[in-house]
This record gives C-alpha cells, sequence and structure tokens, in this order.
C-alpha cells in the first residue's frame, strides 16, 4: 500500500506578505500587491506593472555568508519558514531520508543577464565567480540541501508555471513511494530582471494596464488582458502520515492524488479543446479515489491570460459536468500576480490555509465573470467554508498540466 503524504509546514515569501499569517491577513483586505515596476526601466515595452516584494531581507532567511553566495531565486526560498512553522528540527532526522524538490521557471537567468551587463562593461574580471553555481537550474533545491545537510532525493524541475505543482506532485510521488520521509517541495522565481521581464512582454502575454495596476491581474473577468508578473516563493514540509503522527506534528491536509499530462500543442498556447488540462484533473481525482462530485473548491491557475482562463474553464466543465454549476471555483493571482514557478506552490499553502481556516477567497479583480467560462464563481466577499476536497490546477508553457488533489485534515 502506498504511504499517505501530508503538509505540516507552509514557508511563504510573496508580494503580499511574508509567513502565513501575514499572507493570510492580506487575503482578507482584499488589496492587490502589483504596482508600477521600480527595479529597471520598462518603457521599452509595452507592460509597466509586476508584483514585487519590497521588504525582502535575505539575510534574515540565511546567513550572510549564504547570502553573499545565492542570487535572488536561490534566497527567495521559503525553506526556512515552512520548517519553522513545521516545529521540525531536521538535525534530529536520518539525513538520507529527507528531500528537496523545487520548480522555477527562470532560476538564476536573471542574475546571469545583471552579470552580462558587468562583462560587457569590464570584462570577464568583473563577472562574480559565483555565477555558475547561480545559473544552474539545480541551483534551489541544492542551496537547500547544503544549508540543512539533507542527503536524500533532491531536483528542481523547470517545467514553466507548472513548475512548484510539479515539485509538490513529486514529493507526494517520493513519500508514497518510500523514498522519503519528509520533502520539503516548492517553487521559486525572481524574474523581475530587465530582459526576463522583457521577453514576457514582447510576446505580449501580459497585461498593459498600466494606468490602473491594481486591477491589471483579472483571472477569468470578461476583460482580461494578459498575466502580470511577479516573484516569490512557497515552500511546503511534506511527510509520510505515520512520520507527522508520530512527532505530533500539526496536520494542513493531505495530498491524495496528482495529475500531470502534457498538451503536445503549443509553445505558449493551450490546447483549445483542454483535452489534457482536463485529463490532468482526471488522474488526480481517480488516484485520490475522488468522485468529482465531492470536491468543494477549485483553487484555478487563472492567469488572467484570454486563452489560459478560457481553457481551463473549459476542462473544469468537461470534467465537472453538471457540479460545475455549484462547485466554487477562484485563483489568487489578482493579489500576488503571477510568480511563473512559484504560483502554484504559493496557491497550494493558500488551499491548505483554507483547509485549516474555513475562508474560501474570492478571485480579485474579477468585476464582470466571462459568460462564456460558465462557472460558480466565489463571491466576492469569499465563503466561509472548510473545503474537504479541493483540486489545485497549474498550467505553464509547452503544455505542461499539472493538478493536485488536496484533502483536508482528518478527512
Amino acid at each position: 500500500m502506498k504511504r499517505r503524504a501530508v503538509i505540516t509546514g507552509l514557508g511563504l515569501v510573496t508580494p503580499i506578505g511574508i509567513g502565513v499569517d501575514a499572507v493570510w491577513q492580506r487575503l482578507h483586505e482584499r488589496r492587490s500587491a502589483v504596482q508600477c515596476v521600480d527595479r529597471f526601466d520598462s518603457s521599452p515595452f509595452r507592460s509597466h506593472i509586476a508584483a514585487q516584494i519590497n521588504d525582502f531581507d535575505p539575510v534574515a532567511m540565511l546567513s550572510a555568508k549564504q547570502a553573499r553566495r545565492t542570487d535572488r531565486c536561490s534566497q527567495l526560498g521559503a525553506a526556512r519558514l515552512a520548517l519553522e512553522d513545521a516545529a521540525l528540527d531536521l538535525t534530529r532526522e536520518t539525513p538520507d531520508r529527507v528531500g528537496v524538490l523545487a520548480g522555477t521557471a527562470l532560476g538564476g537567468i536573471g542574475f546571469a543577464e545583471l552579470e552580462n551587463q558587468k562583462y560587457l562593461r569590464g570584462g570577464v574580471r568583473e563577472v562574480d565567480p559565483l555565477l555558475a553555481l547561480t545559473v544552474f537550474g539545480g541551483a534551489v533545491s541544492c542551496n537547500i540541501a547544503i544549508t540543512y545537510g539533507v542527503s536524500g532525493v533532491n531536483s528542481t524541475n523547470a517545467m514553466s508555471c507548472a513548475s512548484g505543482t510539479l515539485a509538490i506532485g513529486q514529493a507526494f510521488r517520493a513519500i508514497a513511494g518510500g523514498d522519503a520521509d519528509v520533502v520539503i517541495a516548492g517553487g521559486s522565481e525572481a524574474p523581475l530582471y530587465h530582459l526576463c521581464y522583457g521577453s514576457f512582454s514582447l510576446i505580449r502575454a501580459m497585461s498593459t494596464r498600466n494606468a490602473d495596476p491594481a486591477t491589471a491581474s483579472r483571472p477569468f473577468d470578461v476583460a482580461r488582458d494578459g498575466f502580470v508578473m511577479a516573484e516569490g516563493s512557497a515552500m511546503l514540509v511534506i511527510e509520510a502520515l505515520e512520520h507527522a503522527t508520530a512527532r505530533g506534528a500539526r496536520i494542513y491536509g493531505e495530498i491524495a492524488g496528482f495529475g500531470l499530462t502534457n498538451d503536445a500543442y503549443h509553445m505558449t498556447q493551450p490546447r483549445p479543446d483542454g483535452r489534457e488540462a482536463a485529463r490532468a484533473m482526471r488522474l488526480a481525482l481517480d488516484e485520490a479515489h475522488c468522485p468529482p462530485e465531492e470536491v468543494e473548491w477549485v483553487n484555478a491557475h487563472g492567469s488572467s491570460t484570454p486563452l489560459n482562463d478560457a481553457t481551463e474553464a473549459r476542462a473544469i466543465r468537461d470534467v465537472f459536468g453538471d457540479h460545475t454549476d455549484v462547485l466554487p471555483v477562484s485563483g489568487s493571482k489578482g493579489w500576488h500576480g503571477h510568480a511563473l514557478g512559484a504560483s502554484g506552490a504559493i496557491e497550494t499553502a493558500i488551499a491548505c490555509l483554507a483547509m485549516t481556516r474555513g475562508w474560501i477567497h474570492p478571485t480579485l479583480n474579477c468585476f464582470d465573470p466571462d459568460p462564456a467560462g460558465d462557472l460558480q464563481h466565489v463571491p466576492p466577499s469569499g465563503l466561509e467554508h472548510r473545503p474537504r476536497a479541493v483540486l489545485k490546477n497549474s498550467f505553464g508553457f509547452g503544455g505542461c498540466n499539472a493538478t493536485l488533489l488536496l484533502r483536508g485534515p482528518g478527512v
């Protein structure tokens, strides 16, 4: 029999707050973190807005030496907060039974962009000798492993906007299959650099509602015009149920199913019929032995792009049928923007808080829901409800579809 995987710790470093309580309070305030970009000159591009973390101090998360040796993507990794929240002392664990699985779309590319500018100005002597270690794809998970001395399963995937959710699904598999007792899993992203940002503006993927940043990210709204880029990180502590129970850990919820598919259609556009997105949802439901009518909330990808939101709505209707008429659906990117590979992990953490604190957030800035979506949107005030089964979707470039089925504690 597969071992059950439960979530016992949440670490959040986001534009709407650092730590679970700060994020939860900001969600209730229903106030967006999107602002005009002030990190670089965005004037060459169509978009000039983003969700920044303006109060982050890496030395609060890492030693001064570690902070000097890492780039912002690794610095944002919220492992310390997750471990503190889980009250887990890793010095008491067997190191090779603790793993780290992460996701990031761009990793250290932004830091490399800055180093390239130094190279062009002053030659190779000006380049940070640690550059190779920051652009290394596995830097996020390996830096966490080195910091805490854990030698179990370890990888950082780069499956675009699905990568944080994919990492959590991989952690679920590692726990269920007996490869680890504890996994620190999630995503980290630091894309707010000139060309990283500009590359998405050039393909017209981002919102140009520059005059009104706070309402620019409008998931499922009929007037949505693109996503709003963000930075951020979320790491979750995931444990085998028996391990968590033995140490008396608080449990936020259980990962009961995981689905992973690919559209095999287009690098930037979702498959119009949503077939593979729907299949990812069904795979998660099937693995969890969860009938569609038992799901009480869909925590949506809700990217605020015209094509993706429509496809996700179509796929939800395909999977849930008539249950869609009463199934609450909402996404949180209107608050914190789209932190690419970190978004799915941030949203999974928020789903865990909903399951334990008894409130489902609405979709911020969904003023006029797209009637073509035909979804049951959470009302603007949210829902006072403790969902027992939650479906979490994430979709990324290249047609990657990742879905988790989460169950509340004690279900």
